[in-house]
């Protein structure tokens, strides 16, 4: 499990201090807002219990154009047009319309943070009173705040519902070193009753693990099981509650980015691009706040709004997600027979892709400066996993 970068001895000094725009969470939303004011003569304080890139909780894995389009390539790990998905009664081979890739978190976190030019320091976020942010190093006082931190809406109004009573789904995984060619989903009860395991692999590691949408369902157990049948060791593991219903985006003047707000979609747990499109969203508004464009009241109704806006998507596969345990498994297996047909997959994943698209990385402050930033090197290995995936 990770490690607390706490800063010891002479190093833990007292933080004490102001600054134009306060980010809580330095993983993919908070870095992401990050990016957005990048430039805009603001001061941008990160803070995290965690060094950046520390902790990996996450499969990281994305549709490749965001990865592209971020600048992130440098991260790249694996590519696949494919996905494989295999139930006790059939096994299914959809081609998608759109690549998807693996990622290394700590090179990816370290791009992204490289992007925004914010100051980061490591302190163990408490509460909130105001606009004043305390941490287990002192107080932090900003008039613009960002809430990424995670399913637990630490700096929200109000008490939070704790787990296992939450709209929470609970995945672990382990990501034992080895190779593979194929991006695999099991939808098998008996690993889990409503859930499903997965396999990604990232070039010289295996991410191997399993997802309960009932969060009373321990995963651990089934984890190992599942790690065995595929014939890898269960060893690197990591894990993390999974937010599975979205959650108003502000809270008493505090802008919630990422699972703070439930930015993660339903059905697939898939929030990494969602993080990065939100926080890109956030961070635009927010850096018209700076530059003098628009009030901070205006900057959080914009922003509640344009996530309110996709209430629709996340409800629809909400609502799928809780049909799919009760659908009788030989039933559920002639359903994703069916629906591979070419032309359902390609106007289905389609507009999956289209909630979060990442044409909206491009559409910011930044232009194409940052994915520019990706060698023709790296694209072109991008582009060459993917030949050799789909072979």
């Amino acid at each position: 499990m990770p490690k607390r970068a706490t800063k010891r001895g002479a190093e833990r000094t007292p933080l004490s201090r102001d600054a134009d725009v306060l980010i809580c969470g330095a993983s993919f939303a908070g870095l992401a807002v990050a990016r957005e004011l990048a430039g805009a003569g603001a001061r941008v304080l990160i803070v995290d219990r965690y060094e950046i890139g520390e902790r990996q909780t996450s499969a990281c894995a994305a549709p490749t154009d965001w990865l592209r389009n971020l600048g992130l390539m440098g991260a790249h790990r694996q590519t696949f047009r494919d996905l494989v998905f295999h139930t006790p009664h059939v096994d299914v081979r959809y081609r998608l319309p759109w690549t998807f890739s693996t990622f290394d978190y700590p090179e990816l976190c370290a791009l992204m943070y490289e992007q925004g030019g914010a100051e980061f320091e490591i302190a163990k976020v408490d509460g909130r009173t105001g606009n004043v942010v305390h941490t287990d190093r002192g107080d932090l006082t900003a008039p613009l705040i960002v809430d990424a931190l995670g399913w637990r809406r630490i700096l929200g109004s109000g008490p939070n519902v704790q787990p296992p009573d939450a709209l929470l789904s609970r995945g672990l995984e382990v990501h034992p070193r080895g190779t593979g060619t194929e991006m695999e989903i099991w939808i098998d009860r008996s690993y889990v009753p409503a859930g499903y395991a997965w396999s990604f692999p990232a070039r010289d590691e295996v991410r191997v693990g399993v997802g309960s949408f009932d969060p009373h369902y321990h995963v651990k157990e089934p984890t190992v099981r599942f790690a065995a049948d595929q014939n890898r060791p269960a060893e690197g593991y990591q894990g993390n509650w999974i937010p599975h219903a979205l959650r108003p985006a502000t809270d008493d003047g505090v802008f919630m980015v990422g699972d703070s707000a439930g930015h993660c979609f339903p059905l697939t747990a898939e929030g990494i691009r969602t993080a990065w499109y939100f926080g890109l969203a956030c961070g635009r508004e927010l850096r018209a706040v700076v530059e003098g464009r628009q009030t901070r009241e205006e900057a959080l109704g914009r922003y509640h709004a344009f996530s309110a806006g996709h209430r629709f998507a996340f409800d629809s596969m909400l609502k799928v997600q809780r049909l799919i345990p009760r659908v009788p498994p030989r039933l559920l297996a002639h359903a994703l027979r069916a629906m591979g047909t070419q032309r359902f997959v390609d106007w289905s994943f389609g507009h999956y892709l289209k909630v979060a698209h990442p044409s909206f990385a491009l559409a910011g402050p930044h232009g194409t400066r940052f994915a520019n930033a990706g060698s023709a090197e790296t694209t072109a290995a991008g582009d060459a996993a993917v030949t050799i995936t789909a072979a």
